[in-house]
């Protein structure tokens, strides 16, 4: 409805004036427009029948169109009525409450093209519709999402009748306001509706308009101010109640703050308030997504004590949250558990269980849940089906997942952009372009047009294969479909542009869309910096810097990190130095990547003590260093000959369960080999204050053994891995080794049967080692269990030197055996 429209309904009267009451009907015009309710309800042919018997009351279709229109429900045959009675001749004009009615219905029904009708017909006659059918329309137009004509409305009511409509209708504006986040709309009209709060008698706001702007603040973020709103109107119509609680707990949780949002449901407690469902749901939600799973359990058993049910909605969360979390998860123990919580499992949750299965890549099990779904009568939408279609795709198996597509078509599922999405992103990961294109097409011909999103992918997989100039037709071709590149769009471009050593496209995209207004935000800015400084120009990744603050754009983590990283490269840690400074002085927290590129810079400088001071400081704010970070401390202390606290890192890696990879192994081998004599006389003279080293210890006794260095330091490793629990990694050391002559067999046996035996799998230990030691391998195996017995934890007792002792007398009885068989044959 458009504001011209609005003006051009006029009171017939004073302005001001509000609409006269509904008049009383006579008893035979009541009963009369319940038969022609019935009438219209059940006979084809009721304009015929009608008729008559209003001629016979000597009644004018006028009289009874009110009561007609209140009375019926169907919007279909109030439009019949209405249309019947406009094409009456010599017939009584509506008067403005039957018009009214008319409105009512036709707004509960959301007929709105019809309401704009209607209004035209009232703007031509002169007549203003009553208050309450505009608070129907207002809520109508608000509950519909159309919350610009609804406002419109609200504003005439207030303009024209000088009060406010009815608290149910600027509720729901209220609510339509804030869904579309307009709060500074939102609070204007609440600010309105407590002025007019009481005046004439009508009551224009309630605790449903506080909660609901309340909601809104929370949904922003801005949760103290919503406590504060509830603060000032309490005592002033407006009551405490679980609602606000639920509402501020949820907005705690939302960002982050559940210790907060726990105080406050203490609080709540304390007020003798009963928490719902709806105050526990965002606790469990916030506690999920901080991994919290131990308060979860707690929440959950608070619940039962209280005794209120847990819905699916809240099991789907925690289950979502675990997959998010890495944890493990049991799917049929999930189901079970569910169940046993009196609650039944819905489509949600089993597409998060297939989601979860296809992701680790078990779809044999997805495929038998999505069986079961099936057949406890739940229906399979479509996000049962794409995690399948990534998975295939991820597999190799494009065509698998095209056929899924098919079938699930058939099956009445309409492929959408997020299906289509899941295929075109895995036949790009599998580097399967020209088939993800042919996607693209088939979806623009069955009516879903691509996003930015997969454009997006499309581009990224065509500048891995350097088709540049395709992905730039593809870029052409998408603005040629109005489709509005974002930021991550103009970020493929520049880092594909970049990548392929075309600097000077990557500098025409990004400058394109600072022009047109399609500004790049931070994303672009970090994409085009790290251009500059893959290049090694670092003078215009500072320039670009420089332009971010100029245009108030906030440089975020990765802006920062990326310079750092640069001004490491560049050998200048100075400048890299400063940038940090910079970075914590605009509350910036660094992360792992900040602080491994300045532990890179250190020990480029040779400056180890710096290095190993960063480290420290970086543990300290809690952050958990990753390969990266231990294999450039590693090799800095190899390099600085300092191999006591080489190893000591590297042992230190292997307690926290960080993997090392090649490098770090390359690291140690080419430290040790180069510096055997450095590495024995250290540990001898006791030269650094260490606590005892397993490596070290093993290391010498290697040497003195005679092994060569480098056979040396590759034993250790392997050794080193099973002692600290990582067999697998050791494993993976072993066949990537095994015919290059570099790890002994007795090694190699004593390394995984002591991982095997810490692991309590000793006796399963013939089963998972197929190495065999011969006699004379025995002892030396023997001894280095010794040494690294002495190294277990309390507790543990040595099963390893156990069986190997078992196997030396297995030996011995074996050869006196075959003794004593040669013997009796001579």
């Amino acid at each position: 409805m458009s504001k011209r429209l609005l003006s051009l309904i006029k009171p017939r009267q004073n302005p001001n004036s509000k609409p006269a009451k509904i008049p009383l009907y006579e008893p035979h015009i009541k009963k009369l427009a319940n038969e022609a309710c019935n009438l219209l309800r059940t006979h084809q042919n009721w304009d015929k029948l009608l008729e008559p018997q209003l001629a016979e009351e000597s009644i004018e279709a006028s009289e009874i169109a009110h009561l007609v229109f209140d009375r019926i429900r169907d919007v279909g045959l109030g439009l019949k009525f209405y249309e019947w009675f406009s094409h009456r001749q010599y017939c009584s004009p509506l008067d403005g409450y039957a018009f009214s009615s008319l409105l009512k219905l036709l707004g509960n029904s959301r007929v709105f093209d019809e309401v704009e009708n209607v209004l035209i017909c009232m703007k031509i006659q002169g007549i203003l519709p009553t208050i309450e059918a505009f608070d129907v329309l207002i809520r109508a137009y608000a509950d519909a999402g159309l919350v610009d004509k609804a406002r419109e409305l609200y504003r005439f009511v207030n303009d024209r009748f000088d009060c406010m409509p009815s608290v149910y209708a600027c509720n729901s504006l209220l609510n339509g306001l804030v869904k579309t986040r307009r709060m500074e709309v939102a609070q204007e009209v609440y600010d309105e509706m407590l002025k007019r709060d009481g005046g004439g008698g009508r009551c224009c706001s309630d605790n449903c308009s506080t909660s609901i702007v309340v909601r809104g603040f929370c949904q922003l973020g801005k949760v103290d101010e919503g406590r504060k709103m509830i603060e000032d109107r309490w005592g002033k119509g407006c009551v405490p109640n679980v609602v606000f609680y639920n509402t501020l707990i949820d907005g705690y949780c939302r960002r982050g703050e559940t210790a907060r949002a726990n105080r406050l449901l203490q609080e709540m407690n304390f007020k003798g308030f009963l928490p719902t469902v709806e105050t526990y749901g965002p606790m469990i939600n916030g506690f999920c997504k901080e991994g919290k799973f131990d308060e979860v359990d707690r929440v959950l058993e608070e619940m039962k004590i209280r005794g209120l049910k847990v819905n699916v909605q809240i099991h789907n969360n925690i289950i979502d949250s675990q997959y998010k979390h890495g944890c493990l998860v049991d799917p049929y123990g999930v189901i079970r558990k569910i169940k046993e919580s009196c609650c039944k499992p819905d489509i949600m949750t089993y597409n998060i269980l297939i989601s979860g299965l296809c992701n680790i890549g078990k779809v044999g099990e997805a495929n038998a849940l999505l069986d079961q779904a099936m057949k406890r009568g739940l229906t399979p939408d479509k996000y049962s089906y794409t995690p399948f279609i990534h998975i295939y795709c991820k597999q190799g198996d494009p065509d698998k997942a095209s056929c899924l597509l098919i079938e699930m078509t058939e099956r009445g599922h309409r492929p959408d952009m997020v299906t289509y999405g899941a295929l075109v992103h895995g036949l790009v990961v599998r580097g399967e372009i020209e088939a993800a294109s042919n996607i693209r097409k088939q979806m623009i011909e069955r009516g879903v047009i691509p996003d930015a999103g997969i454009y997006n992918v499309l581009m990224s997989g065509l500048f891995r294969k350097g088709m540049l100039s395709a992905a730039k037709q593809l870029f052409c071709e998408m603005l040629d479909q109005n489709i509005h590149p974002d930021a991550l769009v103009y970020t493929t471009l520049v880092d594909g542009f970049s990548r392929n050593g075309n600097l000077d496209e990557a500098k025409k995209i990004f400058e394109l869309a600072v022009e047109k207004h399609l500004d790049p935000g931070v994303v672009g800015y970090n994409a085009m910096i790290k251009a500059y400084i893959r290049l090694g120009r670092m003078n215009d990744a500072i320039l670009c810097f420089k332009k971010m603050s100029q245009r108030r754009i906030s440089p975020d983590i990765f802006t920062y990190s990326t310079l750092i990283d640069g001004c490491v490269k560049q050998r200048d840690l100075d400048n890299a130095l400063r940038i940090f400074r910079e970075m914590v002085e605009n509350k910036h927290k660094p992360n792992v990547v900040t602080y491994t590129s300045l532990i890179n810079g250190y020990c480029r400088q040779g400056d180890t003590f710096g290095a190993e001071k960063t480290f420290k400081e970086m543990q300290c704010h809690g952050l958990a260093p990753n390969v990266i970070t231990y294999s450039i401390l590693v090799g800095g202390f190899c390099k600085g000959g300092n191999l006591v606290k080489a190893v000591s890192t590297f042992e230190g890696m292997l307690i926290n369960k960080c993997t090392p990879n090649d490098v770090t192994f390359n690291y140690l081998v080419n430290g040790f080999t180069n510096a055997v004599s450095a590495a024995i006389s250290e540990k001898e003279n006791g030269s650094e204050k260490h606590e005892s080293s397993v490596f070290l210890e093993l290391f010498k006794r290697m040497i003195s053994d005679g092994l060569p260095p480098r056979k040396a330091v590759y034993n250790c490793i392997l050794i080193c891995l099973c002692h600290h629990r990582m067999r697998t990694t050791a494993l993976q050391l072993t066949q990537k080794y095994v015919n290059r002559n570099i790890l002994e067999e007795s090694f190699v046996f004593v390394a995984l049967l002591h991982g095997i035996c810490l692991e309590g799998r000793s006796k399963e230990w013939r089963n998972l080692i197929t190495y065999k030691l011969n006699e004379q391998e025995i002892p030396i195996s023997l001894r280095y269990s010794k040494l690294l017995d002495m190294h277990l934890p309390k507790g543990l007792s040595p099963d390893v030197s156990f069986i190997l002792h078992q196997l030396a007398e297995d030996c011995k009885f074996n050869s006196h055996e075959k003794e004593h068989r040669t013997a009796s044959v001579r």
